[in-house]
């Protein structure tokens, strides 16, 4: 048990140091990224404050590779101090050594979806306002629940809030609209009713509309007028209303089945929540077969040579697992594969595939 407990706390502290290193070198790349992003008028204090909402969502990608790395830094320092060697004479197979990892992976998987699924959560929302406040002087919003979905956008011209029934899957064609604008200074100017709404560049394209002004001491009926097609200008795009509604990630995993019963409630597919939402329970599974793969290639006395092949391998390995887990996870998205197929399949194969070439390396 002393022995469990000994790499247990060395391989922790091996994580922590290369999961440190490499978030210094993301928030540096992010920082770089984010300078050349914003103009001069933008103070590097709030640059700063961009890049740290945005690095713990970069970091949580690379948990996988920080765990294979790991797992090779602990295996290689036990092999050239003769630990391994050690604990082998003292009747301890290579397998059984592998239980205080392995384990020690397993909960940091659990507190990674746990804990930091929910901060990559916030962080990443509060990253999407902060970057279009500082690039265009507001910041868009969107919720979806029984009721519909509302978005609210704002722009030069005032804000306005649209409620639509339904929508398409990214969010970009809306049906049965209603839209109340806003003048600069804050009150209502216009309420438009619609048929659908379509995001064109830089604005929406109403389709059976009606306008209402609402304008103070005006009638509204009086003054409204019918248009088979109708443009607002919007400052969305495609790609910033895809930030909120598709990506399953800007969701707390706490969070997740209470949302998917609200856009299932809606009318929503929730298909792509279904699967993330597999996709990080299954997660501390996965990095328990980086774990292991990591562990089979440098297991070995380093005395044998080729321990540079052995990293190299282990690293192509376990990229092509974390690869295959992606392109499942697209297939599952697409409804080419069940949520449970797409989410738990390549993990449990990857844990297999790494328990056999383990079991070879120590017995063949």
């Amino acid at each position: 048990m002393t022995l469990h407990f000994y790499f247990a706390r060395r391989f922790l502290w091996i994580f922590l140091s290369v999961f440190g290193v490499f978030a210094l070198f993301q928030g540096l790349l992010d920082l770089i990224e984010e300078m050349r992003r914003f103009d001069s008028d933008v103070r590097f204090g709030q640059v700063v404050q961009v890049t740290l909402m945005k690095l713990p969502g970069a970091i949580y990608e690379i948990v996988p590779l920080v765990m294979i790395l790991s797992t090779v830094g602990l295996f290689l320092g036990l092999a050239r101090s003769s630990e391994l060697v050690a604990a082998r004479a003292a009747g301890r197979s290579g397998v059984a050594t592998l239980m205080a990892p392995v384990t020690v992976s397993l909960v940091i998987g659990g507190l990674v979806v746990g804990l930091m699924n929910p901060i990559v959560s916030a962080t990443s929302k509060r990253y999407t306002e902060l970057r279009e406040t500082l690039e265009s002087g507001s910041a868009s919003a969107l919720s979806i629940g029984p009721e519909g979905l509302w978005l609210r956008q704002g722009g030069d011209q005032g804000q306005a809030v649209i409620h639509a029934a339904r929508a398409n899957a990214e969010a970009t064609e809306l049906f049965e609209v209603s839209i109340v604008t806003y003048a600069p200074g804050g009150g209502p100017a216009t309420r438009i009713l619609a048929k659908s709404a379509r995001l064109d560049d830089g604005f929406w394209v109403l389709t059976t509309a009606k306008a209402w002004p609402l304008t103070p001491g005006l009638n509204p009926e009086t003054g409204a007028k019918e248009h088979d097609t109708l443009r607002l200008p919007s400052n969305l795009t495609q790609d910033s209303i895809r930030d909120r509604f598709g990506t399953p990630s800007a969701v707390a995993i706490w969070d997740l089945p209470t949302f998917i019963e609200g856009l299932e409630t809606a009318g929503f597919s929730a298909r792509r929540y279904v699967v993330w939402l597999h996709m990080e329970l299954s997660r501390p599974l996965f990095l328990m077969a980086m774990t292991l793969i990591g562990a089979a290639f440098t297991m070995r006395p380093t005395r044998l040579g080729r321990t540079g092949i052995a990293i190299l391998s282990a690293v192509l390995l376990g990229f092509g697992l974390y690869y295959v887990r992606n392109f499942a996870q697209i297939m599952g998205d697409n409804g080419q594969l069940t949520p449970l197929v797409a989410a738990w399949v390549p993990p449990v194969a990857s844990v297999l595939l790494a328990m056999g070439l383990v079991l070879h390396m120590e017995d063949g």
